[in-house]
């Protein structure tokens, strides 16, 4: 029962979903099975959390090393969590003033609202912008030029950000009227607009045929790898 229901089950909801997609009658069976994993979703979100709570608790009641991050990480999820259930600080929707939580969670001005502007988005820009030193350095030890393309990629990557700085207008100024393409925001532009694109598209081509034979895989249980090593 643990390995051929799970089974079934993906097989019956992912033809469902293939037939919705190309038959307009069936339509209204894929929003049901659509309907039917948000469900699961919460459910994983649940999980998820105690997981959390249980992994960082542990890690807190044994000491180990770092476990003054895991308090730290139980503690803003058990207050974020705490301040969103309760709508803290959330004023009333118009429509019904009389039911105090009838007001949006995200209301501005609310505490969820705070924790959001104020504590989550200057963090997650913070770390972002550590990332930007990797990003330098990486970029610093991938655009040596010791082959050909290498001398492409340092190429490419020296005109696109040459053209998107005034450097690049001011050194390619002296080009003549008609033919902006060849200045170097004309390369920039080209490069971006024609070879990334083209080479984008070639990547989502792939990504799309890895997807679908995946997919056929699991809904054909040839891969069963979401059942767990057991």
């Amino acid at each position: 029962m643990k390995r051929t229901v799970p089974l079934v089950i993906t097989f019956v909801v992912g033809v469902i979903l293939i037939i919705s997609s190309f038959v307009p009658r069936a339509q209204g069976w894929g929003v049901d099975a659509t309907i039917c994993f948000d469900v699961l979703a919460a459910i994983a979100f649940v999980l998820g959390g105690g997981n959390l709570l249980k992994m960082h608790l542990r890690k807190v009641s044994d000491q180990k090393e770092g476990w003054g991050y895991s308090a730290v990480t139980v503690i803003a999820f058990l207050a974020t969590l705490t301040i969103g259930l309760l709508k803290l600080g959330v004023d009333a929707a118009p429509k019904y003033p009389d039911y105090p939580w009838s007001g949006n969670y995200i209301e501005t001005g609310g505490s969820f609202w705070f924790i959001y502007e104020f504590l989550f988005k200057p963090l997650t820009a913070t770390m972002f912008s550590m990332l930007a030193f990797y990003v330098a350095s990486a970029a610093f030890r991938a655009f040596r030029a010791k082959n050909f393309e290498a001398v492409l990629l340092l190429g490419t990557a020296f005109i696109i950000l040459l053209g998107r700085t005034y450097a690049g207008a001011y050194l390619s100024a002296w080009i003549p009227a008609g033919w902006e393409g060849w200045t170097i925001p004309g390369l920039s532009a080209t490069i971006m607009d024609v070879l990334n694109t083209a080479g984008n598209r070639a990547i989502m081509i792939g990504i799309c045929l890895g997807v679908v034979s995946t997919s056929l895989k699991v809904i054909l249980g040839i891969d069963r790898s979401y059942l767990g090593k057991e």
